[in-house]
């Protein structure tokens, strides 16, 4: 995914809600975990957040609770990337 817009834009994994923070231009890849069988991606658009939930097989009981997120190089991301000082989720 891309922020193609002209602020910072929050990625919420759930069930969890690791964060992170996406600035004009910047591109990631969330991948779920190793094993993971037929993930499905669900993804809720609020305001200046996409909110992302991955379900095994699609199934809505069963959430890939882990995953990793990449930017465009493969670098893996840690939680937090790019918290704007002062801001928070809502």
């Amino acid at each position: 995914m891309q922020d193609g817009g002209g602020g910072f834009l929050c990625l919420c994994i759930e069930p969890y809600c690791d964060v992170f923070w996406l600035k004009p231009g910047d591109e990631v890849t969330v991948v779920p975990a190793d094993g993971a069988l037929g993930p499905r991606f669900s993804v809720v658009a609020v305001k200046y957040r996409l909110v992302v939930w991955i379900f095994e097989g699609g199934d809505p009981v069963r959430v890939i609770v882990g995953c990793t997120v990449v930017d465009g190089n493969g670098t893996e991301l840690p939680e937090g990337y790019q918290w704007p000082a002062g801001r928070s989720l809502y």
